[in-house]
């Protein structure tokens, strides 16, 4: 009797056993598991919802602020380096008893002068030789029709003289069209002074004749003062 007691109390000794390995440490860990999981799923169908709702609370982004328009540093500068239009200039102030329209005519004779780099008393010997031949203004001739239809203001009738020098076609100076701009007429009587052997020492009228070959010589003295102060007040 003793020994069967005692196989019985090892047959369940070994079914403890047997039922202890069954709930060993693997057992443990996947029933720990489970509830983390189940936890997991929760909270993934719960955010789920909320990110698939239309009616889900959405707070406001705040504005940000729109920048004041400011000029590039690029744009500024070029701004600063544009150059101004210059002003139209003004015509030049009538002096020795001349017109408006003899004034202009006589700051061409400058200003020609001035670009073909003459000296001043080139200026002065044109100046007195244009106020003795046309008294300053632009001449065309009746003798030359072509003349007048082209811009003048008057007419003589001396040869075939025209011009603010009364420079002839005939003799070579130039066509009519180029005679009547007074800048043209301008151009060529310093070109012909210029080849005047000694020019710069003969006086004004003396300079002036040796150009013109006019049948009165003297005419030129008379007007060398005037010229002179409307040469001075050009330049």
């Amino acid at each position: 009797m003793p020994m069967r007691i005692a196989l019985a109390a090892g047959v369940t000794c070994c079914l403890g056993v047997g039922a202890v390995a069954v709930s060993g440490p693997g057992d443990r860990a996947e029933a720990e598991r489970e509830p983390v999981a189940e936890a997991l799923a929760d909270r993934a169908a719960t955010d789920e919802r909320a990110s698939r709702s239309l009616d889900r609370a959405v707070s406001p982004t705040p504005a940000r602020p729109t920048p004041s328009a400011k000029p590039s540093p690029s744009a500024t500068r070029a701004a600063a380096k544009k150059p101004a239009r210059p002003a139209r200039p003004a015509r030049p102030r009538p002096v020795a008893g001349l017109t408006q329209v003899q004034m202009d005519n006589a700051k061409v004779i400058v200003d020609v002068g001035v670009r073909e780099k003459m000296p001043r008393r080139a200026l002065v010997v044109a100046m007195a030789t244009a106020m003795q031949e046309s008294n300053l203004y632009n001449l065309a001739n009746d003798w030359v029709p072509e003349s007048l239809d082209l811009p003048n203001q008057g007419s003589g009738a001396d040869h075939d003289s025209v011009g603010l020098f009364q420079q002839r076609p005939s003799s070579g100076w130039g066509t009519v069209a180029e005679l009547m701009r007074p800048s043209y007429a301008a151009a060529a009587f310093y070109r012909a002074l210029r080849e005047i052997p000694g020019w710069p020492e003969m006086s004004v009228a003396g300079a002036a004749q040796a150009v013109q070959v006019s049948a009165f010589p003297d005419a030129y003295a008379q007007h060398e003062e005037r010229a002179t102060t409307i040469v001075a007040a050009l330049t």
